[in-house]
């Protein structure tokens, strides 16, 4: 009964975010409409789909407000990041190959490498920041920096006609024909009712500037509404004991509230992207869909952890790591560099999709998942490994 109450939350959680984050597509799908193919996918999906990322690290920091509450965000963005790298781009293409669509997915080796090794990139420069026993604001600012630069260098990467033609106006995409038709047989209280933000917002009008901002607005104030409640169903999963107003006092399974959010915070706040990428597949935008996940993990790396870090640090100073919470980031940080390292390569490897690389990706992604929980169990095995990565970390910061 102890982690029951929790898992409700969670599953919650998970439905509000999937439903929240179709307004998500439909606003960001019309804002980054001039964008060129991959970059879109990479820039306004990722934001725009990573919005929970960011507010369970800043709920998890400001409701913690101590160094577990930092680890559970890196655990969020470091799971989501490892969810999105593996999870997602499986999904994506078993659903069209089940569907029918195509047998095999070509995507771009240019968009795999620009973003793999951005992704990278961004990792190694995670690893070099958050590596001392004290974080402060610049940490923050720096990581948020580093995406910054990303954001310009997608911009520049684009040919010059692409960026002429993002700056000029363009004519709605030629779905938002149905999306109209289909809303005009929902009710405003009915979109309330089921989380349809589009009805709710856009009514029976159709998606201009004047309603896609408000739109992606309303889906960000419900999403970071709902990551309040995801966060603490994680610290109740892994406190001890926890106190339920009006319900009384439960057992959870007391374990590093990190491991929690590595598995369940992160694959919750990681439905919006698998969705956009699953849709961005059915239309064939195969680019679109593979650097949505890629370009997320970059914006969870960078924004969704330094925004909160930026913010908290600023308001209540330096947050103080324990030995064992820096060797646990250590762990985790370097294990998702391995990780990232090894999805690219698979990514790259040949010149298409198709279900052996998807099934490779997913049975990935399990190992991972038995990793973690028997780092959780503290299991001698896994335990072994861990000591393997924090002392590679250790060389690599000595070197």
């Amino acid at each position: 009964m102890g982690i029951i109450i929790p898992l409700i939350l969670i599953t919650i959680s998970c439905l509000v975010i999937w439903r929240a984050g179709d307004g998500f597509m439909t606003a960001s799908e019309y804002i980054g409409r001039n964008l060129s193919d991959g970059v879109r996918g990479a820039t306004i999906n990722a934001i725009a789909s990573s919005m929970p990322e960011v507010f369970t690290s800043l709920f998890f920091l400001f409701i913690l407000k101590d160094a577990d509450g930092f680890s559970g965000g890196i655990g969020t963005t470091a799971g989501s990041a490892i969810f999105n790298s593996m999870v997602i781009p499986a999904v994506a293409v078993l659903g069209v190959i089940g569907m029918g669509l195509t047998k095999t997915v070509k995507v771009s080796k240019k968009v795999m490498l620009r973003d793999g090794i951005s992704l990278l990139i961004a990792e190694m420069i995670f690893i070099v920041l958050i590596s001392g026993s004290t974080l402060y604001w610049y940490h923050g600012m720096l990581l948020m920096l580093v995406y910054v630069v990303y954001i310009v260098y997608m911009f520049w990467s684009m040919d010059k006609s692409e960026r002429e033609e993002m700056l000029e106006e363009s004519h709605v995409d030629t779905d938002e024909l149905d999306h109209l038709e289909d809303r005009k047989h929902k009710s405003f209280f009915w979109g309330l009712i089921t989380l349809d933000l589009e009805r709710v917002f856009v009514g029976t009008k159709k998606l201009s500037d004047n309603t896609a901002w408000p739109l992606l607005i309303g889906s960000t104030v419900a999403i970071a509404a709902v990551c309040y409640l995801l966060v603490l169903a994680c610290e109740w999963i892994g406190l001890e004991t926890y106190t339920v107003p009006f319900l009384g006092e439960f057992h959870g399974l007391g374990i590093p509230v990190m491991f929690v959010a590595l598995i369940l915070a992160s694959a919750a706040s990681s439905f919006p992207d698998t969705m956009i990428s699953l849709k961005d597949a059915q239309k064939g935008q195969y680019d679109d869909a593979i650097s949505n996940a890629l370009g997320s993990n970059i914006f969870d790396i960078c924004f969704a952890l330094g925004f909160p870090l930026f913010i908290f640090t600023m308001i209540n100073g330096p947050i103080q790591m324990s030995p064992e919470i820096v060797e646990l980031s250590s762990e985790l940080r370097f294990l998702l560099w391995l990780l990232t390292a090894l999805v690219l390569i698979i990514f790259i490897i040949g010149s298409h999709f198709g279900k052996i690389k998807s099934y490779i990706l997913l049975s990935l992604y399990f190992m991972f998942v038995l990793y973690i929980v028997g780092r959780g169990a503290d299991n001698e095995f896994t335990n072994q490994i861990a000591e393997w990565l924090v002392s590679v970390v250790k060389w690599f910061r000595v070197a």
